[in-house]
């Protein structure tokens, strides 16, 4: 009588495998993160991220529209500082005609319809390379979050659509909250990450943005990555504290976790592609050793699998182009 059932039966043809198919990715899935300098005419390929930019405003405004064009919904801004600028407070990140604010509204003025989510954090303002204010060698939790809170005011005046604080203080996505809502910008979102795991994963995006931290680690403040409970804790803070997407950092060693957080808060849920993760797959593909397109759609597929809504993805043009057949 075996095998009657045969698994087989429905794996014969591309078509009964494209119909028979669990998960989907689309292009509306894809968040693009951009690196923004100062200067005109200036694109500046990052040596660690074969491929990938960090743009002035001018040359930002093309990349943005190529963006659009492909059907990419959504960008991540993140600013690159003078050193000069540089201070402990923080000081530049509030400055209203500051890189990060006027990059949000030539997006806006580019493609209005595009969604900018704003990184708030300290490191790429800080002369100490932190999170966060810096007093005898401690990362200061409650001074930070106030100056992070009014970060993201700036933010929303300069016409961004969701705030993204990445820095991992205790008590910063309330702080934002009500800073927000005192102000009337009730339709501002607020897109937490959640989980962000002290990672080796990210040197690349540190070189980006030449925000490495000048002494010690971030391991006080970034979670320990053998944890998960702690993600779920995390989790329950953000939502109490009005955080509307929960993100988890990074994405392909913490997958497990992101779909924890998926099954047990039921929120919109983004995962982070980390330049470490780029990273690899260029230099691997580079080498020969692993084909390019298809580990990174697998990669796609395998965030999507665990739950992601949103994938943050440094890949964001070269996936949309193979889904639209480009």
């Amino acid at each position: 009588m075996y095998p009657y059932q045969r698994n087989r039966r429905v794996r014969n043809s591309k078509a009964i495998r494209n119909l028979i198919r669990e998960t989907h990715l689309s292009v509306d899935d894809l968040m693009m993160p951009v690196f923004v300098m100062e200067g005109e005419g200036l694109k500046e390929e990052i040596p660690s991220m074969p491929g990938y930019y960090r743009y002035s405003l001018d040359e930002l405004e093309k990349e943005i529209q190529t963006a659009a064009d492909l059907g990419i919904n959504a960008v991540n801004v993140y600013v690159k500082v003078p050193e000069e600028l540089k201070d402990n407070a923080g000081t530049e990140a509030l400055n209203p005609n500051g890189l990060m604010q006027r990059a949000i509204k030539r997006i806006k003025e580019v493609t209005p319809e595009m969604l900018v989510f704003t990184d708030v954090a300290l490191d790429p303002y800080s002369s100490y390379g932190h999170d966060g204010v810096v007093e005898d060698g401690e990362i200061i939790n409650d001074k930070t979050v106030d100056i992070l809170a009014q970060i993201s005011l700036s933010h929303a005046e300069a016409g961004a659509d969701f705030i993204a604080p990445s820095d991992m203080m205790d008590g910063r996505i309330l702080a934002i909250r009500e800073l927000l809502e005192e102000n009337n910008f009730k339709h501002v979102g607020i897109m937490s990450y959640t989980a962000k795991y002290a990672s080796s994963f990210y040197g690349p995006f540190r070189d980006a943005l030449d925000s490495a931290p000048g002494f010690g680690d971030k391991k006080t403040y970034q979670m320990d990555f053998a944890n998960t409970n702690e993600a779920l804790k995390e989790a329950d803070m953000d939502m109490l504290e009005g955080a509307d997407i929960l993100m988890v950092k990074p994405g392909l060693p913490y997958l497990d976790v992101l779909y924890r957080l998926k099954e047990y808060t039921r929120m919109p849920m983004a995962v982070y592609q980390v330049s470490g993760e780029y990273a690899m797959l260029k230099a691997a593909a580079e080498k020969g050793w692993l084909d390019h397109d298809s580990c990174m759609m697998e990669s796609m597929m395998s965030y999507k699998r665990a739950g992601a809504d949103i994938i943050n993805t440094y890949f964001a043009k070269d996936v949309a182009r193979i889904l639209k057949g480009l």
